[in-house]
């Protein structure tokens, strides 16, 4: 088990977004894993799930488990046929 330093941030929302407090950390959590910012593990941190929880809803976010980017592929091809 990983524990993590973790530092609070207030931030300021509609208050419409108030009612759904625990899909909008999930939201904000997905999203800083999708850009690279967070581990799966942080974002399931701030989205108060387990680690593996967390990652089976990512996708009704729109993000993806696996972040693997076009470049990433391009780069394991141009490696693996030593071009």
């Amino acid at each position: 088990m990983y524990l993590y330093i973790m530092t609070t941030l207030t931030l300021e929302v509609p208050a419409s977004l108030e009612h759904d407090r625990e899909d909008t950390l999930r939201f904000l959590a997905a999203k800083l894993y999708e850009s690279g910012r967070l581990t799966l593990g942080q974002a399931a941190q701030i989205a108060g799930m387990k680690k593996w929880d967390f990652a089976e809803i990512l996708s009704n976010y729109g993000v993806d488990y696996i972040q693997y980017t076009f470049e990433d592929v391009m780069a394991d091809v141009k490696r693996i046929t030593n071009h």
